[in-house]
C-alpha cells in the first residue's frame, strides 16, 4: 500500500482522489486552507488532514500529489522537492488509480468534453451504482443520491471524469472514452483555440480503445463521423423528457429523466452509449436513470424564500449558460427567472465577450455580479459592469456575495427563479439571500 500527500486536499477534484484511495488500503495525508465537509469526511476515513501549508505537514516518504492551481511557492511543494519525493499532478495520480484498475480487470469509461462531463460522469456511476454493479468511480462533483464524488468497489466498471483543461486528457488509456462536446474554452491554455483542442482530442482518441462522440455538435464534426446512437421523438415537460433511443435505426430502448433541456438528453444518449458499448443491457437499467437528480451544482435548488427558489448552477461558459437557462424556461418559464451572473475569469469573459452577450435569452432579468478572477490579473475594460452595461436589459450589482444578496433580495417577489451562475463565490449566493432574510 502506498502514502500519499495531496496539497489542496480540499478540493472536489483533489478529495475525490484521496477518498478513493483511502477505502483502497492506502494511507493519505493532506493540507488545505481552510476546513470543509470534503474534508472532515477525509478525515472520517482516517485520512490526516492539516488547516495550513506547511513544510512539516509532508511525510518524507510519501508521494506528493498537488493541482495546477499550486504555485511553485507553495512550502510543502519546496519541502518535497528537497527531500527529492515523487510528485504527482492530480491527473498523474488518476492516471495510476485507472490503470490499476483495468490491471485489475475493470472497463475504464472515461467522459470528456467542454460541457457536460461532469454530469455524464455522475449519471453513469449513479446508473451502475443503483444497479448493484459496484462501480469504482472518481467524478467532478457530488452524486447527491450516492453523497459521494468517489468510490472504490469491486465491480468491473471504473468511471472518471477525465479533465481537458489543461491538456492532462492525454495521459488517460480508457477502454471507452465519451466526447460530449467540443468548444472553445480555456484559452489561457490552448493558445491557438480550437485548433489546439482539436489536436489535444485527437491524441486523446489515439490512446482509446473506443470513443463515443455527440456527432450533433460542430467541434466534435472536425474529430469524427456518423453517430450510431440518437434520440428521437423527444417530450418536454415540467415532470421531465421522455425519448426513443436508436441505435443503427433500430429502437434500442425508450427512457425517461427528470431532468430539462437538450443538452440532458445529450447527456443521457451519452451515458446510454458508453453503458451499452460496455455490455450492460439498457433495458435492464434503464428505470434508474430517472432518479438522478443532477450533480451538485448543476441546477440545484440550494433554497426557498417566502416562494422565491433559489438555485446554484456551476455553468460559466456560454453554451453552459445557454442550456441552463432553456431548462429553467421549459420547466417555469422565462417570465420567472432571474439569472444571477458571475463571471469567471478575465481572460474567459475577454475572449467570449460576444457569446456571452447572447447566452441569456431565456432570462426574464439579468443580473451581472463583479468578475470571479480565479487568481488572475484584471484585464483593462474586461469587468462585471462594463459588460452588463453591454449586454441590454441586464444590472450590475458591485461587491462581494453578501453585498449582492442584500442589493438583490428587496426586488424580489413570490415565484421567481433565481439562479446563481458561475464557477466562483457566487456559489453562496442562495446561503446569503436565506441568511438575510432570517435577520
Amino acid at each position: 500500500m502506498g502514502i500519499y500527500h495531496f496539497i489542496a486536499i480540499g478540493g472536489i477534484g483533489m478529495s475525490g482522489l484521496a477518498k478513493y484511495l483511502l477505502e483502497d488500503g492506502h494511507t493519505v495525508s493532506g493540507s488545505d486552507i481552510a476546513d470543509s465537509k470534503y474534508i472532515k469526511a477525509l478525515r472520517d476515513l482516517g485520512a490526516n488532514v492539516t488547516i495550513g501549508h506547511k513544510t512539516e505537514n509532508v511525510p518524507d516518504n510519501a508521494i506528493v500529489v498537488v493541482s495546477t492551481a499550486i504555485r511553485e511557492n507553495n512550502p510543502e511543494l519546496i519541502r518535497a522537492k528537497e527531500l527529492g519525493l515523487k510528485i504527482y499532478h492530480r491527473s498523474d495520480m488518476l492516471k495510476e488509480i485507472a490503470e490499476q484498475a483495468q490491471a485489475g480487470g475493470k472497463c475504464f469509461i472515461g467522459f470528456s468534453g467542454t460541457h457536460g462531463k461532469t454530469t455524464t460522469s455522475g449519471l453513469c456511476s449513479y446508473v451502475l451504482d443503483k444497479t448493484g454493479l459496484e462501480p469504482s468511480f472518481v467524478d467532478g462533483g457530488i452524486v447527491p443520491e450516492l453523497h459521494t464524488n468517489a468510490q472504490h468497489k469491486k465491480g468491473k466498471y471504473f468511471v472518471a471524469e477525465l479533465d481537458e483543461s489543461d491538456g492532462t486528457i492525454v495521459k488517460y488509456n480508457p477502454d471507452i472514452l465519451v466526447i460530449n462536446n467540443l468548444e472553445e474554452d480555456h484559452l489561457d491554455f490552448y493558445k491557438n483555440g480550437m485548433s489546439d483542442i482539436v489536436k489535444t482530442f485527437n491524441t486523446a482518441i489515439s490512446h482509446s480503445k473506443k470513443v463515443i462522440v455527440n456527432n450533433d455538435n460542430s467541434g466534435v464534426k472536425l474529430l469524427s463521423g456518423d453517430a450510431d446512437y440518437v434520440a428521437k421523438n423527444i417530450e418536454y415537460s415540467r415532470e421531465g423528457t421522455i425519448f426513443d433511443i436508436y441505435k443503427k435505426d433500430e429502437l434500442l430502448t425508450s427512457i425517461k429523466i427528470q431532468l430539462s433541456g437538450v443538452h440532458n438528453v445529450y447527456n443521457t444518449l451519452a451515458v446510454v452509449s458508453a453503458l451499452t458499448e460496455s455490455g450492460v443491457d439498457i433495458n435492464k437499467v434503464k428505470d434508474y436513470f430517472y432518479g438522478f437528480t443532477g450533480m451538485g451544482r448543476r441546477f440545484q435548488k440550494v433554497c426557498e424564500l417566502d416562494g422565491i427558489e433559489v438555485y446554484d448552477d456551476y455553468a460559466h461558459h456560454p453554451t453552459e449558460i445557454k442550456a441552463t437557462l432553456n431548462a429553467a424556461s421549459i420547466k417555469f418559464g422565462k417570465e420567472h427567472i432571474v439569472a444571477v451572473f458571475q463571471p469567471h475569469r478575465y481572460t474567459r469573459l475577454k475572449a467570449l465577450w460576444n457569446e456571452f452577450k447572447h447566452a441569456f435569452d431565456e432570462a426574464g432579468r439579468i443580473i451581472v455580479t463583479d468578475v470571479y478572477a480565479a487568481s488572475e490579473d484584471k484585464i483593462e475594460g474586461i469587468t462585471g459592469e462594463h459588460f452588463a452595461s453591454d449586454l441590454r436589459g441586464a444590472e450590475y450589482l458591485s461587491g462581494d456575495m453578501r453585498e449582492v444578496a442584500k442589493k438583490l433580495l428587496p426586488s424580489l417577489k413570490k415565484g421567481d427563479i433565481v439562479i446563481g451562475l458561475g464557477a466562483g463565490t457566487i456559489t453562496a449566493l442562495g446561503k446569503e439571500l436565506e441568511s438575510l432574510e432570517l435577520v
